[in-house]
């Protein structure tokens, strides 16, 4: 009876142990999921208040992205606002779970530093997804891939891409103009209203304006 018993159990778990051991990602994703990130120059605060993906695949993920982005506020106008310079970063943002490399993303933001609201769908580039999926070499102390795509959002609704790991220089592998929201903030739920600047931001933008044309 033990004997019978202990065949029984060895027969139930071994399914579930070879279905755990040839557990795929998703598509052709050399790892569990990519990150999708956001960010703005200094002072120059963002919000998100949407971001979908659609992968390789076809399939679409909505709602990926949401809120106030990756920006530096340094008080008494101790910031520089103009061009990118050594801060890109990964943004603040979240790991897309389910999804294969990414083909298009479309984001709808809120440009406070202006206020304007703007819309726009990325496709991003074969030779991002290339580099998303290269082994690195030599790997980083915590990563072997490329793995986190950012996403700088500036006035004017310019848009830079860059994909990155957690180690070395990011890469740039998109530019975009986006257009203008013509349904205003919250696709008009808000009765035109942005949301507000912090008061770092205002007081820098008061005094210095905004650098268009230099993202």
């Amino acid at each position: 009876m033990e004997g019978t018993t202990k065949a029984l159990l060895i027969a139930f778990f071994l399914p579930l142990v070879s279905c755990a051991n040839s557990e795929q990602y998703a598509g052709n994703l050399p790892y569990p999921y990519w990150r999708l990130g956001f960010l703005a120059p200094d002072y120059m605060e963002v919000w998100v208040e949407t971001a979908d993906v659609e992968d390789i695949r076809g399939e679409r993920f909505f709602h990926v992205g949401s809120g106030i982005v990756a920006v530096r506020t340094p008080p008494e106008n101790q910031g520089h606002a103009a061009g990118w310079g050594e801060r890109v970063g990964w943004g603040a943002g979240r790991y897309v779970n389910g999804a294969d490399m990414p083909k298009r993303i479309y984001v709808r933001w809120q440009s406070m530093a202006e206020p304007q609201t703007y819309r726009v769908i990325l496709d991003i580039p074969e030779r991002a997804r290339q580099l998303m999926s290269e082994r690195l070499d030599p790997p980083c102390r915590t990563s072997e891939y490329r793995h986190a795509l950012a996403l700088g959002l500036a006035p004017g609704g310019i848009v830079r891409g860059w994909v990155m790991s957690t180690c070395g220089k990011p890469i740039e592998v998109l530019r975009a103009q986006a257009e203008i929201e013509p349904k205003g903030p919250y696709r008009g739920e808000s009765n035109g209203k942005h949301r507000p600047l912090s008061d770092s931001a205002k007081a820098y933008i008061e005094k210095h304006g905004i650098p268009y044309g230099s993202w």
